[in-house]
């Protein structure tokens, strides 16, 4: 049974029909003729009355008359006169009163009006099927739309473009192109209007290459006059990033109007050349065409964009003096643009200008003005009285206001998300996962994500980058891998997400390997915001000169990028490249920050160069000023202590503008203990003590500046202090990486499988150490024990078992990489450089200050660290 009998059949199983119900609206039982409908009718057509003889032209006049006039209830009403007074009717009435049905979308009666033309026997007729396809497709009855178009016998280049704009209205703009060739192989041959209405729907879905190929079309048919086929290549080019494109088919039009200008204006908004936008506005006017609603909206976002205030206020008297000033968009746009430049109190007046149609949208704009200008307390306020004023707020608002950081409101806005089941939309998903991010609450994050119905990659490079700013690499690749084999292609947000994952201090040194090499087959290892991230990656996993190759052939580099190899080099202990990386940047004026100097000045301090440190740091306040923040007060403390020059160290405590924090006084402490100054020790350590009560750091340094003095009395005394508050001393652990898998070791430790071949392999190292003459520095043993105790100690550190597996366990020659969560002792160090010289190996490890290469029996700190 086809579409339209099946149509009939169900008209008939209707106990009201819509005629009906406007017959009995009308009290057609009470009047005698067509006549008296028409007369008794609502602002009867003075034609209509002047008319001695009516015949349907009459009431289709008057029917066509309603229509436009947009009495579209009227309209119906005399449609219902007509059909009760079995009056005949025609394929215009049909078309006409089926337009009518869409305007007011009342999809059963366009069905009752489709049935109504099968009865009297317009089923086959083209006009009545295209108001049809139209009235279908325009009250979202896509379905319907389609099979009655299907069905027609003939149709012409009218059917097919109410199929197109229904298709575009409705959302469906992959059907157009199929449906296109369709078309073209059907024999239709393309209108303007057609073509139109296919560049846009190609534009919206951002297909570059079956545009080109319409425009080919366009060119081929000679409509590349046509100034609305223009506009419509304006736009899929501008959308598609092809702005120089769109601007050879701008030039080409002759006869310009204000959709072609604002289309233009808009193409370089968004394709962020606001300057441009600017230039095109300022052409605009010197041709002396009327600006419009769309080209002021258009540049008042530049303005937003560029933070020009002036020009913003400039075009806010312009469009007051045009009569544009009332404009809700361009009130809107405003009130960005003067949140962008900071003025929120002429975006709130704006705001409170428009009373009375203050809508979600004005709402979000003014909260959002906030929230970018540090007003988080207003933004907070304003949401909360959005509600109140009984305004909804939508994805949007949601979205904007989880960037307020206040744990317990995010968790009362989380409440309300779940309430209006925005809990699953993929913008405020992803925004109040990031928010649990930032709060450091990773789990409640990943079961946000796991709600979240459909994910886009924005969604999934969040959780990455919540799993990533945790240190948890586990949970950054196993997103990855899910993402992959939901089929979803990672961009370089992506990667760089996962990259900066695999430069945690335990993360797999392999694993960021492989990610390098899937973003060169994925061709995005050249992006920069991947490129910045292997960087990093190569330079805190040990691997600087995998991290400097990739800055060498970065195409463009940023901030990130300089400071890591800055950074880097500063804590692999290559200070002179460091230094010359610096000066680089400065040959380029390069903008800097404030982490740029303090790579500068570790640099410095790892390479014992006081002088060069203090004259960098005395350049970062003077000539670029930048206010020196307590990490780089402790870098200076750093820079002095590492020198042994403690009292200048301590000078600069004292003239700090504010009171040094924890990580200040933990620097000349750790300093104190390495020169054993006992006094400014016992400073030092009460100062972080009260700091920090809970921190072992303090009590274990003091106990063992005492321990290096011999005054085991007062040692015992710091460590009763720790009994008694409960502060445990944090363990040394090492690791070691052994094909893809990490292995954990601590001093003595037992627990190993291979122990035995471990303690073997460090029984016969000791021997060959001995035959070196090496001697063991029992100073580095802080127990009050027998010398020959000290040495079966220091034998036992976590650093030599993880290096005497890692030499049985891998091949000879095979580079070795220790990781070492604290300071490793000046023993050890002197070891593990003879163990480079007797093993032929090269050793990397990284301790909680710097990275140390072993090579030959030298390390790179030159055994200053």
């Amino acid at each position: 049974m086809n579409f339209s009998r099946t149509i009939l059949l169900n008209q008939t199983l209707l106990h009201k029909s819509l005629l009906g119900s406007h017959s009995q609206s009308l009290n057609i039982r009470h009047f005698s003729s067509l006549k008296e409908i028409c007369y008794h009718s609502q602002s009867v057509h003075h034609l209509f009355d002047k008319s001695p003889r009516r015949d349907l032209s009459d009431y289709n006049h008057l029917l066509f008359d309603y229509s436009r006039g947009n009495r579209n209830k009227e309209a119906l009403n005399l449609f219902v006169g007509l059909h009760s007074c079995d009056f005949p009717i025609d394929e215009s009435t049909l078309s006409c009163v089926l337009k009518v049905c869409h305007c007011l979308f009342d999809q059963v009666g366009g069905k009752q009006v489709h049935c109504e033309s099968i009865k009297s026997g317009f089923e086959a007729n083209l006009s009545v099927g295209n108001s049809l396809i139209d009235m279908y497709m325009k009250t979202e009855c896509v379905g319907d739309g389609r099979r009655v178009f299907d069905e027609m016998g003939f149709r012409n280049f009218e059917s097919w473009i109410a199929l197109f704009t229904g298709y575009v209205k409705n959302g469906l703009n992959d059907l157009i192109p199929d449906s296109f060739c369709q078309m073209f192989a059907s024999g239709v041959k393309p209108n303007p209007l057609t073509l139109a209405t296919v560049i846009g729907a190609v534009a919206n879905r951002g297909l570059v290459e079956e545009g080109s190929q319409f425009h080919t079309l366009v060119v081929k048919n000679g409509y590349e006059s046509s100034t609305f086929v223009c506009n419509s290549l304006i736009n899929m080019y501008s959308k598609s990033g092809l702005i120089n494109d769109a601007r050879v088919v701008f030039d080409s039009v002759e006869n310009k109007e204000a959709v072609t200008w604002n289309s233009m204006i808009a193409g370089y908004v968004t394709n962020g050349l606001d300057l441009e936008a600017f230039k095109m506005f300022h052409w605009m006017s010197v041709v002396g065409e009327k600006f419009t609603q769309p080209a002021f909206a258009s540049v008042i976002k530049s303005c937003a964009k560029l933070k020009e205030l002036g020009f913003a206020k400039q075009l806010h008297c312009w469009v007051s003096k045009s009569g544009l000033g009332f404009d809700h968009n361009i009130k809107i746009a405003l009130m960005v643009a003067y949140s962008k430049c900071s003025e929120m109190d002429d975006a709130s007046k704006i705001f409170s200008t428009m009373k009375g149609v203050q809508n979600v949208v004005t709402w979000t704009a003014l909260i959002s003005g906030y929230l970018q200008n540090g007003v988080t307390e207003r933004a907070v306020d304003l949401f909360c009285r959005m509600s109140r004023d009984g305004v909804r707020p939508n994805h949007f608002t949601y979205s904007t206001i989880l960037m307020a950081h206040y744990p317990m409101f995010i968790l009362q806005v989380h409440g309300q998300v779940v309430k209006t089941n925005y809990e699953i939309s993929s913008t405020v998903g992803t925004s109040l996962l990031d928010a649990y991010v930032k709060m450091g609450n990773v789990k409640e994050a990943a079961k946000v994500f796991e709600l979240i119905d459909e994910k886009d990659i924005v969604t999934w490079s969040a959780m990455l980058t919540g799993y990533a700013q945790m240190g948890e690499m586990d949970g950054a690749v196993q997103i990855f891998l899910q993402l992959v084999k939901e089929g979803i292609r990672p961009n370089e947000f992506t990667f760089s997400s996962v990259i900066h994952a695999c430069a945690g201090t335990l993360a797999s040194v392999e694993q960021g390997k492989q990610f390098h090499g899937l973003t060169i087959k994925s061709r995005l290892n050249n992006a920069l915001c991947v490129s910045s991230a292997l960087v990093t990656m190569y330079a805190k996993r040990g691997n600087i000169e995998s991290a400097n190759e990739v800055f060498t052939r970065q195409r463009d580099r940023d901030l990130i990028s300089w400071n890591s190899m800055i950074s880097g080099f500063a804590q692999h202990g290559q200070g002179k490249k460091a230094l010359q990386i610096f000066e680089d940047m400065r040959k380029q004026k390069l903008e800097m920050d404030g982490i740029t100097f303090i790579g500068v000045i570790s640099a410095c301090t790892h390479a014992g160069l006081v002088d060069e440190g203090q004259r960098y740091f005395d350049m970062m306040i003077r000539d670029h000023h930048i206010n020196p923040t307590m990490e780089h007060f402790s870098c200076m403390v750093d820079l002095y202590s590492r020198a042994g020059m403690l009292e200048k160290a301590m000078d600069i405590i004292n003239e700090m503008p504010f009171p040094a924090g924890a990580t200040v006084w933990r620097t000349l402490l750790s300093a104190c203990h390495v020169r054993r100054n006992l006094e400014l020790g016992k400073i030092a350590a009460e100062k972080l003590i009260s700091l920090q009560p809970e921190d072992s750091a303090a009590y274990v340094l003091m106990s063992n500046i005492y321990a290096a003095s011999g005054n085991w009395q007062e040692r015992a005394v710091v460590r009763k202090l720790m009994d008694e508050r409960k502060v445990k001393k944090e363990a040394g652990y090492s690791w070691i990486e052994v094909r893809n898998k990490t292995y954990s070791f601590v001093a003595g430790d037992l627990s190993h499988p291979m122990a035995e071949q471990i303690y073997s392999k460090l029984e016969e190292l000791s021997i060959r150490l001995k035959d070196m003459g090496y001697q063991p520095d029992t100073n580095y043993v802080l127990h009050d024990v027998e010398e020959e105790h000290k040495a079966a100690i220091l034998s036992q550190h976590s650093e030599r078992l993880a290096i005497a597996f890692g030499l049985i366990a891998t091949p000879p020659g095979t580079p070795i990489q220790i990781v070492k969560n604290l300071r490793v002792c000046g023993d050890c160090h002197n070891v593990i450089k003879l163990i480079s010289l007797i093993e032929e190996r090269y050793i990397v490890v990284r301790d909680s200050n710097r990275f140390h290469h072993f090579k030959n029996g030298v390390c790179s700190c030159g055994d200053y660290w």
